[in-house]
């Protein structure tokens, strides 16, 4: 009621984007409405380029704008190790380790019954057969250290194992630098569950 109706309608669809309040649609809102008409068409371009042109690798499922994304299509990756992880903005965090040489899967998801996601929802069966094609040595269950992401490594340990491959999960507990005193019971039990030799 405060707006003009298009600046409302702008400050409307920028509530409705993940993290963004009142406050911070309105100053993106009136951010847009101070830049130049060439720098607003660029923004709504670029966004318009995105929804037309990504979609996901026929390999591990992660976006791309090609029919294979540079990961899978990179020779000095090692195919015979899988990162399998939640959300394509998984594979961003492990990339930015520069320490992971393999190949990803992504599930698109996690087993979630209370929003009604079971393992048929994501790409375990997609996954399956790229084991059974490739053989890998090795898969790596990325997925956070939530109940679902827990749940969902659960149910992948239990349904790989059988098939011969090794099966590993990722460590967690406290970050680095941090205070004991400040860490939740869960994150200790975890720390203690996942320690190794020094």
């Amino acid at each position: 009621m405060y707006y003009a109706r298009p600046l409302g309608r702008l400050v409307g669809e920028l509530e409705k984007l993940p993290g963004v309040g009142p406050k911070t649609a309105q100053r993106l809102a009136f951010h847009i409405l101070s830049v130049t008409s060439d720098e607003a068409r660029l923004l709504a371009e670029s966004i318009l380029d995105v929804k037309a042109n990504i979609h996901f690798c026929a390999s591990c499922h992660n976006f791309t704008d090609q029919d294979v994304c540079e990961i899978c299509r990179d020779p000095r990756r090692s195919p015979d190790v899988i990162c399998v992880v939640a959300e394509p903005r998984d594979v961003i965090a492990m990339e930015k380790t520069n320490e992971f040489r393999g190949v990803y899967h992504v599930l698109q998801g996690v087993i979630s019954p209370m929003d009604g996601i079971t393992a048929d929802d994501l790409t375990v069966r997609h996954l399956l057969q790229r084991i059974q094609e490739h053989r890998p040595t090795e898969l790596i269950l990325a997925t956070n250290p939530t109940v679902e992401g827990e749940t969902t490594a659960m149910y992948l340990s239990s349904v790989l194992k059988p098939l011969g491959v090794k099966v590993t999960r990722i460590a967690h507990g406290l970050p680095v630098g941090g205070d004991l005193d400040y860490a939740d019971q869960a994150t200790l039990i975890k720390a203690l569950e996942w320690r190794r030799e020094f």
